[in-house]
């Protein structure tokens, strides 16, 4: 199996990309906007999928977090709102806010389920620092680091309850970024203390099964290599100091902020301790040279990778109609706009 998780290019797949995939054998797949066009054309698309790997449990993942972040979208899915939403709640009450996060998360799982989507690319535990770069900005559930953790582990059961699995990103943090990683390396100059507020949330969290890398700069622990690329930051700070023993995902390695190749991006990926390469571009060159750099998955990585979709449940409710209306009225309680 190729420790890689591939975009494809369009509503279907392509001859090229059918024969490619049976070879390589990926971890999983990632769907954009180029993807979805109606429930039926997305759940033939993961069907097949699913066919072609011949593995039911497959890893099928997507950014749906609500807000700008979103690749599902009305008039044939649902509008989901910000995690800025929640952390004004919370402001007012905190337990109303808690429970709102379930029951949106719980209905946006049931969008992603009903299509054969197995994992969403959410809840993000950056902690929101003033100043920083609006990458993050009100995709944030707050500047707080255990309303922030609160948030997320209520995120997370709702996406549970839901039938889909959640991850933790981007670790050891993106709050305090005063760039898009998108587009440029973040440095990070904040020290090791200072360091512990963007850790927080993470750590409380560390049992969440699926977790993804920053690309950002953090001198204070490896003044070379960003997070993602950092044997020193991927041991010593996520696997370690965070407690987070996952499945480990790349951010996207097509991201300006890194620098080589994409096939020797990715293989540095791995060789510095991440299990999974988040390939989003669907760039046949790319994904070859992946296959090829990269080789076979590490046994833990397996492991980690069957531990994950083993922990998937099934829904537990599935009205979401009635779960959209619960999310409404716990936001008209305190006035907040969904």
């Amino acid at each position: 199996m190729t420790p890689a998780i591939f975009g494809t290019t369009g509503l279907t797949l392509t001859g090229d990309e059918r024969a490619f995939f049976r070879e390589a054998d990926p971890a999983g797949y990632i769907l954009f906007g180029r993807n979805i066009e109606s429930r039926a054309q997305v759940r033939a698309l993961t069907d097949e999928l699913r066919e072609l790997q011949g593995r039911d449990d497959l890893f099928i993942c997507i950014d749906q977090e609500g807000g700008r972040v979103a690749r599902m979208r009305p008039p044939e899915w649902s509008a989901y709102p910000p995690g800025e939403v929640f952390d004004r709640l919370y402001q007012l009450a905190p337990a109303t806010a808690i429970e709102a996060a379930r029951v949106n998360a719980q209905a946006l799982a049931l969008d992603l389920y009903e299509v054969g989507i197995s994992v969403d690319c959410h809840p993000p535990l950056d902690v929101r620092q003033p100043g920083a770069h609006d990458v993050i900005g009100d995709r944030a559930f707050g500047s707080e680091p255990m309303q922030v953790a609160a948030i997320g582990r209520a995120v997370l059961d709702g996406l549970g309850r839901g039938g889909v699995l959640g991850c933790i990103k981007h670790m050891p943090g993106h709050g305090r970024t005063t760039c898009d990683s998108h587009k440029d390396l973040p440095t990070v100059n904040a020290s090791n203390e200072e360091l512990e507020t963007d850790l927080a949330p993470f750590r409380a969290l560390a049992d969440t099964p699926v977790g993804m890398t920053g690309h950002l700069l953090f001198p204070t622990w490896d003044e070379e290599n960003p997070a993602t690329l950092s044997p020193t930051i991927i041991s010593e700070i996520i696997r370690e100091r965070i407690g987070f023993d996952g499945l480990l995902l790349t951010d996207d390695i097509d991201m300006e902020a890194l620098s080589g190749s994409i096939p020797e991006r990715s293989e540095r990926a791995i060789a510095a301790g991440c299990d999974l390469v988040l390939n989003c571009w669907a760039k046949m060159d790319d994904m070859q040279g992946i296959a090829q750099r990269c080789g076979s998955m590490r046994a833990e990585s397996v492991a980690r990778l069957d531990r994950a979709l083993q922990s998937r449940q099934h829904p537990v409710e599935m009205d979401k109609a009635g779960l959209l209306a619960k999310r409404d009225a716990l936001l008209r309680v305190e006035g907040t706009p969904a």
